[in-house]
């Protein structure tokens, strides 16, 4: 129903109420009698329980070198094992260090054999790809996708 303002205002003030402008673009604009402070506290209220239950997905990384042997190799992929269990994304690095990024295929090959062990439980997100003097490839929790 179309109001004047003076009679909205009017009404709002009978009630102890506030007239609170909900849509200003609109012609005429559209106004609303409600407790603003109580309809604040609400929102807050509602933000931070959507904040409270917001799931922040985290990066673990693993660096490696290309003359990294597969003993201590097999020690991070079990650590990356771990994380993609408990739901983490993985980032996993190797550092060229000097003339070894002339074979950056050792390093492409190494996180290959990553990616192959840990399929079970982990989709590559980003294939390896050269930043630099490092390699990235980054994996995520999740069931291989075929």
């Amino acid at each position: 129903m179309v109001v004047t303002l003076s009679a909205a205002l009017k009404m709002a003030e009978e009630r102890t109420l506030d007239l609170v402008e909900v849509s200003p673009n609109a012609d005429p604009p559209v106004c609303r009698i409600m407790d603003f402070g109580k309809f604040q506290f609400e929102r807050q209220k509602r933000e931070r329980k959507a904040r409270k239950q917001q799931k922040v997905i985290e990066v673990k990384e693993i660096q490696l070198l290309p003359k990294t042997d597969d003993y201590h190799l097999s020690f991070k992929v079990k650590d990356a094992r771990r994380w993609l269990g408990e739901g983490m994304k993985v980032r996993v690095r190797i550092r060229f260090r000097g003339r070894e990024i002339t074979h950056s295929e050792i390093g492409r090959e190494r996180l290959e054999r990553i990616a192959n062990e840990l399929s079970d439980i982990a989709s590559i997100e980003q294939f390896p790809k050269m930043e630099g003097n490092t390699m990235l490839m980054i994996l995520t929790p999740g069931e291989k996708k075929k």
